[in-house]
Protein backbone atom coordinates (compact mmCIF):
# COMPACT_ATOMS: atom_id res chain seq x y z
CA UNK A 1 0.00 0.00 0.00
CA UNK A 2 1.10 3.47 -0.58
CA UNK A 3 0.46 7.01 -1.70
CA UNK A 4 -0.95 5.91 -5.52
CA UNK A 5 -2.94 2.52 -4.11
CA UNK A 6 -6.48 2.49 -4.77
CA UNK A 7 -8.57 3.16 -1.94
CA UNK A 8 -12.31 1.60 -2.16
CA UNK A 9 -15.52 3.28 -0.14
CA UNK A 10 -18.59 1.15 -0.62
CA UNK A 11 -18.90 1.26 -4.22
CA UNK A 12 -16.46 4.07 -4.77
CA UNK A 13 -13.07 3.55 -6.18
CA UNK A 14 -10.33 6.67 -5.68
CA UNK A 15 -7.70 6.14 -8.11
CA UNK A 16 -4.73 7.17 -4.99
CA UNK A 17 -4.81 8.51 -1.87
CA UNK A 18 -4.75 12.26 -1.89
CA UNK A 19 -7.50 14.89 -1.20
CA UNK A 20 -7.73 18.22 -2.16
CA UNK A 21 -9.23 19.45 0.95
CA UNK A 22 -12.07 22.00 1.31
CA UNK A 23 -10.76 25.55 0.97
CA UNK A 24 -13.56 28.35 0.73
CA UNK A 25 -13.05 30.81 -2.32
CA UNK A 26 -15.95 33.28 -1.35
CA UNK A 27 -15.76 33.91 -4.89
CA UNK A 28 -19.85 33.26 -5.71
CA UNK A 29 -23.25 34.76 -5.81
CA UNK A 30 -26.11 33.83 -4.41
CA UNK A 31 -24.85 30.69 -3.71
CA UNK A 32 -23.99 29.63 -7.13
CA UNK A 33 -20.83 27.96 -7.90
CA UNK A 34 -19.28 29.83 -10.59
CA UNK A 35 -16.39 29.78 -13.32
CA UNK A 36 -14.03 30.61 -10.83
CA UNK A 37 -15.11 27.08 -8.91
CA UNK A 38 -14.52 25.30 -12.30
CA UNK A 39 -11.48 26.22 -12.67
CA UNK A 40 -10.11 25.85 -9.19
CA UNK A 41 -11.94 22.26 -8.66
CA UNK A 42 -11.36 21.31 -12.12
CA UNK A 43 -7.27 21.86 -12.37
CA UNK A 44 -6.85 20.04 -9.52
CA UNK A 45 -8.58 16.89 -11.22
CA UNK A 46 -6.33 17.67 -14.52
CA UNK A 47 -3.92 17.65 -11.86
CA UNK A 48 -4.02 13.80 -10.42
CA UNK A 49 -5.81 14.41 -6.89
CA UNK A 50 -7.90 11.03 -6.25
CA UNK A 51 -10.93 12.87 -5.03
CA UNK A 52 -11.89 16.59 -4.93
CA UNK A 53 -13.92 18.24 -1.99
CA UNK A 54 -15.76 20.73 -2.34
CA UNK A 55 -15.47 24.30 -0.01
CA UNK A 56 -18.26 24.64 2.63
CA UNK A 57 -21.42 24.61 1.00
CA UNK A 58 -24.19 25.86 3.15
CA UNK A 59 -27.59 23.68 2.80
CA UNK A 60 -29.56 27.24 3.61
CA UNK A 61 -29.37 30.97 3.33
CA UNK A 62 -28.62 31.19 7.12
CA UNK A 63 -26.18 28.56 6.81
CA UNK A 64 -23.65 30.44 4.82
CA UNK A 65 -20.76 32.11 7.02
CA UNK A 66 -20.53 34.88 4.29
CA UNK A 67 -22.73 36.23 1.20
CA UNK A 68 -20.06 34.94 -1.06
CA UNK A 69 -19.92 31.20 0.22
CA UNK A 70 -21.63 28.15 -2.01
CA UNK A 71 -24.63 26.66 -1.47
CA UNK A 72 -27.20 23.66 -2.52
CA UNK A 73 -31.02 24.54 -1.85
CA UNK A 74 -32.19 25.49 -5.23
CA UNK A 75 -32.44 24.82 -8.51
CA UNK A 76 -29.58 26.60 -9.94
CA UNK A 77 -26.79 25.42 -7.68
CA UNK A 78 -27.48 22.16 -8.09
CA UNK A 79 -27.12 22.97 -12.35
CA UNK A 80 -23.95 24.90 -11.78
CA UNK A 81 -22.58 22.10 -9.31
CA UNK A 82 -23.79 19.25 -11.88
CA UNK A 83 -21.24 21.13 -14.50
CA UNK A 84 -18.45 21.03 -12.15
CA UNK A 85 -19.04 17.45 -11.29
CA UNK A 86 -19.24 16.73 -15.04
CA UNK A 87 -15.93 18.09 -15.95
CA UNK A 88 -14.12 16.41 -13.16
CA UNK A 89 -15.55 13.37 -13.78
CA UNK A 90 -14.05 13.75 -17.20
CA UNK A 91 -10.36 14.02 -15.87
CA UNK A 92 -10.83 10.29 -14.01
CA UNK A 93 -11.13 12.08 -10.40
CA UNK A 94 -14.12 12.13 -8.09
CA UNK A 95 -15.39 14.56 -6.29
CA UNK A 96 -17.53 14.62 -3.06
CA UNK A 97 -19.41 18.06 -1.44
CA UNK A 98 -19.37 19.26 1.74
CA UNK A 99 -22.17 19.95 3.22
CA UNK A 100 -22.41 22.84 6.28
CA UNK A 101 -23.76 25.26 8.27
CA UNK A 102 -21.98 28.03 10.05
CA UNK A 103 -24.26 28.76 12.80
CA UNK A 104 -23.55 31.35 15.32
CA UNK A 105 -20.05 31.92 12.82
CA UNK A 106 -22.29 33.26 10.18
CA UNK A 107 -23.96 36.46 8.75
CA UNK A 108 -19.63 38.14 8.15
CA UNK A 109 -18.23 40.70 5.79
CA UNK A 110 -16.17 38.93 2.73
CA UNK A 111 -12.90 38.13 4.25
CA UNK A 112 -10.91 41.08 2.03
CA UNK A 113 -13.18 42.91 4.69
CA UNK A 114 -12.05 40.95 7.64
CA UNK A 115 -14.68 39.21 8.12
CA UNK A 116 -16.45 41.54 10.74
CA UNK A 117 -19.98 41.07 11.22
CA UNK A 118 -22.60 42.40 8.58
CA UNK A 119 -24.96 44.82 9.63
CA UNK A 120 -28.59 44.78 8.50
CA UNK A 121 -28.24 47.38 5.63
CA UNK A 122 -25.25 45.07 4.33
CA UNK A 123 -28.10 41.47 4.03
CA UNK A 124 -26.92 40.63 7.99
CA UNK A 125 -28.89 38.26 9.58
CA UNK A 126 -29.59 36.64 13.18
CA UNK A 127 -27.34 34.06 13.57
CA UNK A 128 -28.55 31.02 15.55
CA UNK A 129 -26.64 28.19 17.46
CA UNK A 130 -26.81 25.21 20.23
CA UNK A 131 -26.80 27.80 22.75
CA UNK A 132 -26.84 31.56 23.58
CA UNK A 133 -22.94 31.62 23.94
CA UNK A 134 -20.79 33.97 22.38
CA UNK A 135 -18.62 33.35 19.78
CA UNK A 136 -16.21 35.73 17.81
CA UNK A 137 -17.83 38.92 20.00
CA UNK A 138 -21.49 37.70 18.51
CA UNK A 139 -24.14 36.15 20.79
CA UNK A 140 -26.19 33.96 18.53
CA UNK A 141 -30.16 33.05 19.38
CA UNK A 142 -30.59 29.22 20.85
CA UNK A 143 -32.06 26.86 18.34
CA UNK A 144 -35.46 25.87 19.40
CA UNK A 145 -36.61 22.02 18.93
CA UNK A 146 -38.63 22.53 16.03
CA UNK A 147 -35.63 24.83 14.22
CA UNK A 148 -33.03 21.80 14.85
CA UNK A 149 -35.72 19.41 13.05
CA UNK A 150 -35.86 21.77 10.56
CA UNK A 151 -32.32 21.75 9.71
CA UNK A 152 -31.50 18.06 9.76
CA UNK A 153 -34.05 17.98 7.18
CA UNK A 154 -32.29 20.77 5.06
CA UNK A 155 -29.33 18.79 5.74
CA UNK A 156 -31.04 15.45 4.10
CA UNK A 157 -32.40 17.50 1.29
CA UNK A 158 -29.46 18.75 0.07
CA UNK A 159 -27.88 15.03 0.62
CA UNK A 160 -30.51 14.75 -1.97
CA UNK A 161 -29.34 17.90 -4.15
CA UNK A 162 -26.08 16.30 -4.34
CA UNK A 163 -27.18 12.78 -5.27
CA UNK A 164 -28.74 14.52 -8.18
CA UNK A 165 -25.86 16.72 -9.24
CA UNK A 166 -23.69 13.67 -9.45
CA UNK A 167 -21.20 13.86 -6.76
CA UNK A 168 -19.67 10.78 -5.68
CA UNK A 169 -19.86 11.28 -2.07
CA UNK A 170 -20.54 13.68 0.84
CA UNK A 171 -18.91 14.93 3.65
CA UNK A 172 -20.48 16.33 6.28
CA UNK A 173 -18.53 19.43 7.87
CA UNK A 174 -18.82 19.06 12.10
CA UNK A 175 -15.69 20.49 12.90
CA UNK A 176 -13.83 23.76 12.97
CA UNK A 177 -16.56 25.79 15.17
CA UNK A 178 -19.38 25.48 12.48
CA UNK A 179 -22.77 23.89 13.92
CA UNK A 180 -22.55 20.88 14.34
CA UNK A 181 -19.56 21.25 16.56
CA UNK A 182 -21.54 24.14 18.51
CA UNK A 183 -23.79 20.93 19.76
CA UNK A 184 -21.28 18.16 20.37
CA UNK A 185 -19.06 20.73 22.26
CA UNK A 186 -19.49 21.68 26.47
CA UNK A 187 -17.57 24.98 25.33
CA UNK A 188 -20.22 26.35 23.47
CA UNK A 189 -23.43 23.94 24.24
CA UNK A 190 -25.70 24.89 27.13
CA UNK A 191 -28.82 23.51 26.55
CA UNK A 192 -30.57 21.69 29.16
CA UNK A 193 -32.97 19.94 26.74
CA UNK A 194 -32.39 16.14 24.69
CA UNK A 195 -29.68 18.33 22.67
CA UNK A 196 -27.36 19.40 25.43
CA UNK A 197 -25.70 18.57 28.68
CA UNK A 198 -24.85 14.40 28.17
CA UNK A 199 -22.14 13.25 25.57
CA UNK A 200 -25.00 11.46 24.15
CA UNK A 201 -27.58 14.46 23.86
CA UNK A 202 -24.66 17.12 22.39
CA UNK A 203 -24.13 14.46 19.42
CA UNK A 204 -27.46 13.89 18.85
CA UNK A 205 -28.45 16.29 15.91
CA UNK A 206 -25.18 15.67 14.58
CA UNK A 207 -25.88 11.63 14.47
CA UNK A 208 -29.91 12.13 13.47
CA UNK A 209 -28.58 14.20 10.57
CA UNK A 210 -26.15 11.33 9.30
CA UNK A 211 -29.37 8.83 9.89
CA UNK A 212 -31.84 11.01 7.90
CA UNK A 213 -29.25 11.64 4.85
CA UNK A 214 -28.27 7.63 4.94
CA UNK A 215 -31.93 7.40 4.54
CA UNK A 216 -32.59 9.44 1.42
CA UNK A 217 -29.10 8.71 -0.73
CA UNK A 218 -27.85 5.35 -2.06
CA UNK A 219 -26.95 2.81 0.20
CA UNK A 220 -23.57 2.35 -2.28
CA UNK A 221 -22.74 6.46 -1.77
CA UNK A 222 -19.86 6.64 1.04
CA UNK A 223 -20.67 9.45 3.44
CA UNK A 224 -17.67 11.35 4.98
CA UNK A 225 -17.75 13.34 8.28
CA UNK A 226 -15.04 16.43 9.13
CA UNK A 227 -14.86 16.29 12.29
CA UNK A 228 -12.50 18.55 15.35
CA UNK A 229 -10.69 15.93 17.12
CA UNK A 230 -9.97 18.46 19.72
CA UNK A 231 -11.06 21.67 20.53
CA UNK A 232 -7.67 23.15 21.65
CA UNK A 233 -8.80 24.26 25.03
CA UNK A 234 -7.33 23.27 28.45
CA UNK A 235 -10.68 23.09 30.33
CA UNK A 236 -13.15 20.80 31.29
CA UNK A 237 -15.79 22.04 28.79
CA UNK A 238 -13.15 21.10 26.17
CA UNK A 239 -14.04 18.24 23.75
CA UNK A 240 -10.90 15.72 23.82
CA UNK A 241 -9.64 12.86 21.72
CA UNK A 242 -11.46 10.52 23.56
CA UNK A 243 -14.78 11.77 22.90
CA UNK A 244 -13.64 12.23 19.07
CA UNK A 245 -12.89 8.53 19.76
CA UNK A 246 -16.14 8.08 20.86
CA UNK A 247 -17.87 9.80 18.95
CA UNK A 248 -16.46 8.54 15.61
CA UNK A 249 -17.30 4.57 17.48
CA UNK A 250 -21.41 5.87 17.41
CA UNK A 251 -21.11 7.68 13.52
CA UNK A 252 -19.66 4.21 12.28
CA UNK A 253 -22.76 2.27 13.52
CA UNK A 254 -25.03 4.79 11.76
CA UNK A 255 -23.62 4.70 8.28
CA UNK A 256 -20.11 6.71 8.32
CA UNK A 257 -17.56 5.26 6.42
CA UNK A 258 -15.01 7.89 7.14
CA UNK A 259 -14.01 10.22 9.33
CA UNK A 260 -11.19 13.52 8.37
CA UNK A 261 -9.54 13.86 11.84
CA UNK A 262 -9.01 17.98 11.93
CA UNK A 263 -9.36 20.94 15.00
CA UNK A 264 -9.82 23.46 16.67
CA UNK A 265 -12.31 26.17 16.03
CA UNK A 266 -13.19 27.91 19.16
CA UNK A 267 -9.98 29.75 19.63
CA UNK A 268 -6.49 30.36 18.11
CA UNK A 269 -3.83 27.21 18.19
CA UNK A 270 -0.42 27.90 20.54
CA UNK A 271 1.96 28.23 17.71
CA UNK A 272 3.95 25.69 19.14
CA UNK A 273 1.44 23.07 18.69
CA UNK A 274 1.72 23.89 15.07
CA UNK A 275 4.45 21.89 13.18
CA UNK A 276 4.16 19.47 9.94
CA UNK A 277 1.93 16.60 10.45
CA UNK A 278 0.71 18.11 13.67
CA UNK A 279 -2.81 16.69 13.38
CA UNK A 280 -2.20 13.51 12.28
CA UNK A 281 -2.26 11.49 15.61
CA UNK A 282 -5.72 12.28 15.35
CA UNK A 283 -6.19 9.98 12.38
CA UNK A 284 -4.09 7.25 13.63
CA UNK A 285 -5.64 7.24 17.12
CA UNK A 286 -9.50 6.97 15.82
CA UNK A 287 -8.15 4.67 12.97
CA UNK A 288 -6.73 2.73 15.51
CA UNK A 289 -8.95 2.77 18.49
CA UNK A 290 -12.34 2.49 16.23
CA UNK A 291 -11.46 0.78 12.60
CA UNK A 292 -13.00 3.46 10.69
CA UNK A 293 -11.19 4.65 7.63
CA UNK A 294 -9.46 8.04 8.62
CA UNK A 295 -7.93 11.18 6.46
CA UNK A 296 -5.21 13.03 8.21
CA UNK A 297 -4.76 16.94 7.64
CA UNK A 298 -2.65 19.36 9.04
CA UNK A 299 0.42 20.80 7.53
CA UNK A 300 0.73 18.12 4.75
CA UNK A 301 3.28 19.58 2.40
CA UNK A 302 5.60 17.17 0.47
CA UNK A 303 5.14 13.95 -1.45
CA UNK A 304 7.86 11.87 1.16
CA UNK A 305 5.60 13.18 4.29
CA UNK A 306 2.32 12.39 2.42
CA UNK A 307 3.92 8.70 1.48
CA UNK A 308 4.75 7.95 4.74
CA UNK A 309 1.57 8.41 6.95
CA UNK A 310 -0.19 6.30 4.24
CA UNK A 311 2.99 3.34 4.45
CA UNK A 312 2.81 3.58 7.63
CA UNK A 313 -1.21 2.89 8.43
CA UNK A 314 -1.28 6.06 10.27
CA UNK A 315 -4.25 7.12 7.76
CA UNK A 316 -6.05 5.94 4.80
CA UNK A 317 -6.40 9.58 2.97
CA UNK A 318 -4.38 12.49 3.35
CA UNK A 319 -6.08 15.40 2.43
CA UNK A 320 -4.13 18.58 1.60
CA UNK A 321 -5.11 21.98 1.62
CA UNK A 322 -2.68 24.93 1.01
CA UNK A 323 -0.18 22.59 -0.65
CA UNK A 324 -2.82 22.09 -3.78
CA UNK A 325 -3.23 26.01 -3.96
CA UNK A 326 0.50 26.10 -4.58
CA UNK A 327 0.60 23.51 -6.51
CA UNK A 328 -2.76 22.24 -8.36
CA UNK A 329 -0.90 19.30 -10.23
CA UNK A 330 0.52 18.05 -6.44
CA UNK A 331 -0.46 14.48 -7.26
CA UNK A 332 1.37 14.46 -10.81
CA UNK A 333 4.42 15.41 -9.16
CA UNK A 334 4.56 13.54 -6.26
CA UNK A 335 4.31 10.19 -8.35
CA UNK A 336 7.54 11.46 -10.12
CA UNK A 337 9.15 12.60 -7.47
CA UNK A 338 8.41 8.79 -5.46
CA UNK A 339 9.42 7.09 -8.61
CA UNK A 340 5.24 5.82 -8.93
CA UNK A 341 3.21 5.78 -12.44
CA UNK A 342 0.47 7.60 -12.29
CA UNK A 343 -1.37 9.46 -15.58
CA UNK A 344 -0.89 12.54 -16.96
CA UNK A 345 -3.66 13.53 -19.48
CA UNK A 346 -2.50 13.78 -22.46
CA UNK A 347 -2.86 17.20 -23.37
CA UNK A 348 -0.24 17.61 -20.93
CA UNK A 349 2.27 14.83 -21.06
CA UNK A 350 4.84 16.90 -23.68
CA UNK A 351 6.02 18.25 -20.10
CA UNK A 352 6.28 15.64 -18.51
Amino acid sequence: MNLFSPLYLRSLTLKNRIVVSPMQQYSANNGIPGNWHLVHLGSRAVGGAGLILTECTAVSPEGLATLNDVGLWNDEQQEAWKNIVDFVHEQDAKIGIQLWHSGGKGSLRHPNRRMKPLSDEEGGWTVKSSSETEINGVIPKELTIVEIHELTKKFADAAVRAVEAGFDTIELHAGHGYLFHQFYSEVINKRQDEYGGSFDNRIRFLVETVREIRKVIPEIMPLLVRISAVDYIDTPEGWTLEDSIALSEVLKENGVDFITASGGGFTNVSKDKVFPGYQVPFAAAIKEKTGILTGAVGMITSAQQAEEIITSGKADLVVMAREHLRDPYFAIHAARELGLETEIPWQYQRAF
